[in-house]
Order: structure tokens, then sequence, then C-alpha cells
């Protein structure tokens, strides 16, 4: 196969190709004689298994150690399920940060009357000093 056709099998664009195989993902394709690029059959499994990673969020490095897993037919299972514990972890991790976000943007909207008037409590808000900060700068200032 060649590039094209492997991407519109995987879905990954030619330019992520290049990509995955700049940063060893994929190993390099063997060139024909014109110098294009021919890709095996299990090439389309590996970017597969790429893409479907990085839809779950997975970086590369992680990406690279599950790939490095999916190759090795004498892994334990537990060494992929403690990778994928591990991110799904960090996912709950930075859930729990946006949804803080969330709450914090939206108490700043509730205090808007988003009217006319010049005050914007929203504007005010994200002016001032962050919580953390003043907790940290106040402990600072009391030794």
């Amino acid at each position: 196969m060649n590039i094209g056709q492997v991407s519109k099998a995987t879905g990954v664009s030619l330019r992520m190709i290049r990509h995955y195989e700049g940063i060893g993902l994929m190993p390099p394709p063997d060139r024909r004689d014109n110098g294009y690029r021919v890709y095996p059959p299990r090439s389309v499994e590996r970017l597969r298994f790429i893409a479907n990673a990085r839809d779950l969020g997975f970086s590369v490095g992680e990406i690279s150690a599950l790939l490095s897993l999916w190759d090795d037919r004498t892994r334990a299972s537990s060494e992929v399920k403690a990778i994928a514990l591990e991110h799904a972890r960090d996912l709950a991790r930075k859930a729990a940060a946006l949804d803080a976000m969330r709450r914090t943007l939206l108490e700043l909207v509730e205090g808007c009357s988003g009217d006319a008037r010049p005050d914007c409590p929203i504007l005010a808000g994200l002016a001032a000093e962050p919580a953390s900060k003043s907790v940290t700068n106040n402990a600072q200032l009391s030794n």
C-alpha cells in the first residue's frame, strides 16, 4: 500500500503518518525504486492503534510503551493495565481541574449583569490574584 491508501484506510493524515515515522511510533517504510513509500498491511493496524490511543488521550510516550507491549507477545497484561489505569487517573485529575475552572467561570458569569453598564465582575475576576497565590503570598508574609 502507498501512503495515500494507508491514510484512507486509517483516517490518519499523510502529515501525521510522516510525523509518527519521524518520532519512531511507525517504523520507516520500505521504498520503491521511485522513492515512494510502501507499507505492509501491519502498518494499517499499527496506525489504527496509534489513532485510537491518541483519541483516548494517551501521550506519545505512553503510546510508545503500549506499542512495545503490543509487539511483545510474551508481555504480561498487567503491564498494559497499569499504563491504562495510570492514564485513567490522570484523566480524572484533568477532568476535576476542568470542572473547577468551569465552576469558577460560571460564578464570575453569574455575578455579571450583562447589561450596558461598564462594570464587569468577569473582567475584575480575571484581573484578581488567584486564590492559591494569595494564600501562598500571605503565608510568606507571615513568616
